[in-house]
Order: structure tokens, then sequence, then C-alpha cells
């Protein structure tokens, strides 16, 4: 194994596995920190994908820690910390104290900090965070009822996080190219020890992860990951630009999830509707009154899948102002855990009934989905689009999963994943 990393979550961590993929390195994606008898002597990039975005602050960074062990002793050379491109965090945490924490225990000095991914529409200019067009500020993420992120200033952002010392790497230099970045970082790793470097362009990141070929750590998004395959390449350690994807859709029927609230999630159900998907809306005041809720969807699936065409849609997905409702309404009940284990029972009931292909969007529900089936291992396969692949899962039962990003894919993103199967 060449390039060890650990994600924040489920989808970003097979983002970041597609990446690599695409660049030429046989990478495999674990959920959770890796144990027992996985095999990691046959890839070059091992992708462990923790769900340390939102969770209590010590225990993202114990997580990440023990994760790091882990694949430092399987002889990683490089390490990679994933966290979202839109930086989602607090305050308090994570992205601060987790990379902190990462870079103490590897012991190494100047580290890079990008979340940019310019394909999906995240750069980063003079240090703040645009999505398309907009400021982060200005973006439907300022309204994230997890993360809402109201400081587009990434400096800022990150140095609230951390004792250490952040600085900004700007477009001036990162245009120049791998040998000006390397200098500038050279003759600045005194004065600051992490860098928030701006990327507006494919090549930008690029150039970023050529100048990072002597870091022990790197940290970003999934683009930032771009350039360091090539560093791999060039010192003979790579062989393989393009490695042979093995992938075959497993027989059954296709089935949908979605939990993500986002913009681009909400705009996909309506268009898989109009298409003529099957859909049902999760109410959450009946799961919270009894298992009522989910037997009535069990129900409707079981029935939907055996007589429709079209793959059905379960989504709990809203706008801000409901979601705020519902939680008003709720009280003390933590709305986002009760909804995620739902999407997990609701997941478990359709493999056992046939379903082999899902396809789910949203990170928490990701997660959710993934530990209720007990997978452990993912195979990256064919991408569905940026940022999207299908996956694979052989170690404990064979299923295809598409992870999406809430943000990410287009308005016809579940239409276009379920005909890839088709």
């Amino acid at each position: 194994m060449l390039l060890g990393c650990i994600a924040d979550d489920i989808t970003g961590a097979t983002d970041l596995a597609l990446n690599l993929v695409r660049n030429g390195m046989k990478t495999i994606q674990v959920s959770g920190i890796p144990e027992g008898d996985l095999d990691f002597s046959n890839v070059d990039a091992v992708v462990v994908a923790l769900k340390s975005r939102t969770i209590p602050v010590d225990q993202a960074v114990e997580q990440s820690r023990a994760a790091l062990a882990v694949l430092s002793k399987a002889g990683a050379k490089q390490f990679y910390f994933k966290y979202c491109s839109t930086f989602d965090s607090t305050d308090e945490g994570n992205i601060g104290p987790v990379l902190e924490a990462l870079k103490a225990d590897l012991n190494s000095n100047v580290v890079i900090a990008c979340p940019a991914f310019p394909e999906t529409g995240r750069s980063v200019y003079q240090g703040h965070l645009f999505v398309e067009s907009r400021l982060l500020s200005e973006s439907p993420l300022k309204d994230h009822p997890l993360t809402p992120m109201n400081d587009p200033d990434l400096v800022r952002v990150l140095q609230k996080q951390t004792k250490l010392k952040v600085g900004l790497l700007p477009w001036q230099i990162v245009s120049q190219g791998e040998a000006a970045i390397y200098d500038e970082l050279k003759r600045h790793d005194q004065d600051a020890t992490v860098f928030i470097a701006d990327a507006i362009t494919h090549e930008d990141l690029h150039a970023l992860g050529a100048a990072c070929s002597e870091h022990t750590l790197v940290t970003g998004g999934s683009g930032m990951a771009i350039g360091l395959p090539e560093n791999f390449r060039k010192s003979g350690q790579l062989q393989d630009k393009n490695p042979v994807i093995d992938f075959r859709y497993p027989r059954g029927k296709t089935a949908i999830l979605a939990g993500s609230c986002s913009l681009a999630t909400n705009g996909q159900i309506e268009y898989a509707k109009k298409s003529g998907f099957p859909v049902l809306q999760l109410d959450p005041l009946a799961l919270a009154k009894d298992d009522g809720e989910i037997n009535r969807v069990c129900r409707w699936l079981e029935k939907t899948i055996t007589s429709q065409e079209f793959p059905p849609i379960v989504y709990s997905t809203a706008v801000p102002d409901d979601v705020a409702e519902i939680k008003a309404s709720l009280g003390t009940i933590d709305v986002g855990e009760m909804i995620e284990q739902t999407h997990g029972r609701i997941a478990q009931f359709l493999y056992e009934i046939g379903v082999s292909k899902l396809i789910v969007a949203g990170g928490e529900t990701s997660g959710a989905v993934i530990d209720a089936l007990g997978v452990k291992q993912l195979e990256i396969g064919v991408e569905i689009a940026p940022g999207v692949p299908w996956t694979l899962s052989r170690t404990n039962k064979l299923l295809a999963l598409a992870l999406k990003s809430g943000n990410f894919g287009g308005e016809d993103f579940f239409v276009k994943a379920w005909k890839m199967t088709s």
C-alpha cells in the first residue's frame, strides 16, 4: 500500500476512492477502523470511511488516530485526511482537531488544506470557498441542518478550530505551478504550519499534489488527491496507469433511499418522480410514535417492487423550514438519528426481499445503510457522476451500492444510475 486515507464520512470516502482509481491507483474502501482479516497486499490505496464529521470532537480524534495507526502498520507511505468539499464543520471542529492530531502523530511539518474540487463546482480563491459562482455563505450550505456554513473565509474558519498557525497559499503562487508552490511552502514553513491552498482549476489541483510529494500528511476534499498518484508513478512505486476494473452488477432489483435535505437531492427526487419512479415520503411524527410507519413503508416497498417497472424511492428529505418544524414538534427526540436508523432498517428489509442494487443519497444515510447491512469493504466501480461511482460489496453480501453525497449529481442522477444497471 502506498497511500492510506482517512475520510470523515461514507460518501466522501467513495468520492475520494473514485478519484484515486481514475488516476491509476488500485483502491479499496473499508467501513470503519480496519480490523481482522482485511487484506491490503494487492492494492495501492486504502480509504477508511469513518462517520466522524459531526460526532463529538474527542471521538472524532480518537477514531481518526486509530485508523492512522492501522494504515501505518500496513505500510502506507503517505497519508490523506479527507473532509467535505464544503468544509462542513463548526467552530469547535472536527476538521482542525483531527488534522492537528494526525499531524502530531506523524510528526509532519507543513500541511496543505484544500477542499476545492472544480469539477463539482467547489473552488477556493483568496482563501474563500465558492460553491459554483457563490460564496459558501450564500449557498444552500448556509442552511445545513447539522453544520450550517456561514463563513466562507477558510483561514478564519480553520484557525478557530486549531492551535496550529493557519496561513494562505494564494492562487497567484498556485497558478505558477509545482516549483513555485514548493518554494513558497519551504520559504514559509516556519510562519504557518497549515496552509489553506487556493485552487480554481483542475490544473491547480495537479500542481498542488505534485508539490506535496514529500509531505507525509496531505488534507483536503477528494479533488486535492488527484495529483498524488503521479508522484508514486514518477518514483517507480506505481506501475498501472489504468488498472482494470472488473465490475459486474449482481442480479436483482433496485431501490433508492434518500435522506439528504439538500436542494440537489430534492430536485433529483422530483425529476425521478416525473420520470415515473414511485415515491414514498417518511413521516417523522409517525416514526416517533411506533413501528407502524416502518411496517407501512415495507409493505408498500414489497408491493411496488413486484408490480412496478421503475425502482421505488423512499425519502425523508425536506426543505429547511420543514426540518425546523419537525424538530420543534418532536422536542428532545434526535430526529436525524431516528431517520438514519429507519433507513438502515428499510435497507435490511430490501436486501431480504431480493434487492441487490441500492442507490443512497446523503452521507449520514449512507453510513446508516452500510452499518445496517454489515458492509465492511467496497470495490470501486464505474462512475455515475463526478464524485459518485457504483461500488460493490463482496465481503458480507453481494450488493451494488451507489452512495451519493447530498449535493452531488445532476437532476437526472437517480434515473441515470438506475439505467446503468438495466
